[in-house]
C-alpha cells in the first residue's frame, strides 16, 4: 500500500537526430518500469485488490474485517458499457471502402477490441493498439495493456511516434520485446546486456503502435475518487468490527464466586469477573454484558457522503441507487449529462487514435483501401442509454428531404451500419430509389414500429 500518490506518467520524448541507441533503450525501459508501478496499483484497485488488505494486523482477539467495495471496478464497468456499450460504427462515403473496412473489423473481432482498448483508457488512463500482419497478409490489430508497452514521441509540438516499444520478462528473467520505428520492428534483449536482433519489415508507412488517450493527463476513471475508495473500505470494515463488538460483547460477573476451573481465559470468552463481595455489598451484585459506545449514525453518515462524492467527483453515475430508475425524463438527463459529457471528450480522443489506426492500414498493400481513404472515414459514437425505437423511427421520418437517408438512418439504433442497410432496401426494390421513395419509407418503418 503506497503513502505517497504515484507519480503521473509522463511522456517519453526523443529527439528525431538522436539513435535509439540499446544503453537509450535500457533507460527507457527502466523508466516505464516506475510507470509500471501505478499501473499495477491502479490494476489491483480494479481487480478488488484494496490497499485495506495489507494493513497491520489486529491483535488475535480483536475483531479484523477487511471488507471490499470494489467502486473502482463498478465505476469502470459502468463508464465503458455506456461508452462503448453499443458498438461504434465506422462510415464511409465509398461502398466498396466501406465494405472492406467492415471485412478487416469482423476478421479482427473489432468491437471486442475496442471495448477492452476503452477499458484500459478508464483504468489507466491510456490503451495501446498494435497493428501487423498475419500470415495471409490481412492487416491485424490487437489491444495492450500500458504495462507491456510505451510509444516515444518527437520534441516538436506534434508529438510524432519515433518508436513504438513492447517487452516482457521472460521466465529465465531476462527482458525481450521489440522496437517499431516507421519502416521495421527489430528484436532486442537484455540477455549479456541489452543489444538488438535484425529487424524485419512490418508493411506499414508509420509506427505501427498507437496510443489510446482516455484524457490529456492519462488519469485513470477513478484515480480522482482512489482516496475515497479506500475510506469506504475503511469505514465500512470499522462498522463491520464493531457489529462482531456488539456480537461478543464483554460479560460482567459482579460479586459472584466462581470455581477456577470454570473461568476460561477472559480474552477468548469475553468474560470479567470480580470476585466475593462483604455483606455490606452483596446488594451489588450484578451480571451483565458491557457494551460501547454505539456510533450507528456518525458511520453510517461518513459512509454515505464518501458514496456520495465517489459517484459525483469520477462523473460516473449510479445507476444501482433506487432514485435512479423512478426519475423523470428530464431529470434522468441531468444525471446521466456529467457521464455523458466525460463519454464525449473521450469519443474525440478515440476517434483520434482510430484515425491512426486506418491510416496505417490504408498504407499497407494488402489493405484493399486507398491510401487517403481515411480521411474520409467517420465514426459514430452511440452513447448506451435506455432507447425508446417508435421515438428514433419517428424522428428519422421527421428528417426526411432535410438530410440525407444515410444520415436519417444513422439516428436510428437498430441500424448497425447505414451503408450496408441502404443497399438492402436498393435490393429489395430493384431499382435505384427515386426521390418520393425517402417519405414512402420512412412512413413504412414508422407504421411498422408503431
Amino acid at each position: 500500500m503506497h503513502k505517497e500518490p504515484y507519480k503521473r506518467q509522463e511522456y517519453a520524448i526523443m529527439a528525431p537526430e538522436e539513435a535509439l541507441t540499446p544503453e537509450k533503450l535500457q533507460e527507457w525501459i527502466e523508466k516505464h518500469k516506475v510507470d509500471c508501478l501505478r499501473f499495477a496499483y491502479l490494476k489491483d484497485m480494479y481487480e478488488g485488490r484494496h490497499p485495506i488488505r495489507l494493513a497491520p494486523q489486529k491483535e488475535p482477539w480483536k475483531p479484523d474485517n477487511r471488507i471490499i467495495c470494489n467502486f473502482a471496478k463498478y465505476i469502470v464497468d459502468t463508464f465503458n458499457g455506456y461508452f462503448l456499450g453499443i458498438p461504434v460504427k465506422t462510415m464511409h462515403p465509398d461502398p466498396e471502402v466501406a465494405q472492406r473496412l467492415e471485412q478487416i473489423q469482423k476478421y479482427n473481432d473489432q468491437d471486442d477490441n475496442n471495448a477492452e482498448l476503452s477499458k484500459y483508457c478508464c483504468i489507466y488512463g491510456s490503451g495501446f493498439e498494435l497493428l501487423y500482419t498475419d500470415e495471409r497478409s490481412e492487416p491485424c490489430i490487437t489491444y495492450l495493456s500500458p504495462m507491456e508497452c510505451f510509444v516515444i514521441y518527437d520534441d516538436s509540438v506534434a508529438r510524432r511516434p519515433l518508436y513504438g516499444v513492447r517487452y516482457y520478462r521472460t521466465r529465465d528473467g531476462d527482458t525481450v520485446g521489440s522496437v517499431y520505428d516507421k519502416t521495421s520492428e527489430t528484436p532486442f534483449s537484455d540477455r549479456g546486456g541489452m543489444h538488438f536482433g535484425e529487424p524485419a519489415p512490418h508493411h506499414f508507412c508509420g509506427v505501427p503502435l498507437i496510443e489510446y488517450l482516455g484524457n490529456e493527463e492519462r488519469q485513470g476513471i477513478f484515480e480522482q475518487v482512489e482516496s475515497a475508495i479506500t475510506a469506504y473500505d475503511k469505514a465500512l470494515s470499522e462498522k463491520a468490527n464493531d457489529v462482531d463488538y456488539f456480537a461478543d460483547a464483554y460479560l460482567l460477573l459482579l460479586g459472584v464466586d466462581l470455581e477456577d476451573e470454570e473461568l476460561i481465559t477472559i480474552r477468548q470468552d469475553r468474560v470479567i469477573h470480580v470476585g466475593s463481595l462483604d455483606a455490606e455489598q452483596l446488594s451489588a451484585i450484578r451480571v451483565q454484558f458491557l457494551q460501547k459506545p454505539s456510533a450507528d449514525a456518525t458511520q453510517e453518515n461518513l459512509l454515505d457522503r464518501l458514496e456520495d462524492q465517489i459517484f459525483a467527483q469520477s462523473m460516473v453515475a449510479n445507476i444501482s441507487d433506487e432514485s435512479f430508475g423512478s426519475s423523470s425524463g428530464t431529470a434522468l438527463a441531468y444525471k446521466l449529462q456529467p457521464m455523458s459529457n466525460l463519454a464525449s471528450a473521450k469519443a474525440r480522443k478515440f476517434a483520434s487514435g482510430m484515425n491512426q489506426r486506418w491510416k496505417l492500414i490504408a498504407s499497407c498493400g494488402t489493405s484493399g483501401i486507398p491510401e487517403d481513404a481515411w480521411m474520409d472515414i467517420t465514426y459514430q459514437f452511440t452513447k448506451n442509454n435506455p432507447k425508446n425505437l417508435l421515438e428514433e423511427v419517428q424522428a428519422a421520418a421527421q428528417m426526411a428531404g432535410i438530410t440525407s437517408r444515410e444520415t436519417q438512418l444513422s439516428v436510428i439504433s437498430a441500424v448497425d451500419d447505414p451503408q450496408t442497410e441502404l443497399q438492402k432496401i436498393e435490393a429489395e426494390n430493384g431499382t435505384e430509389p427515386a426521390d418520393g421513395y425517402r417519405a414512402e419509407r420512412t412512413a413504412e418503418v414508422t407504421a411498422d414500429a408503431g
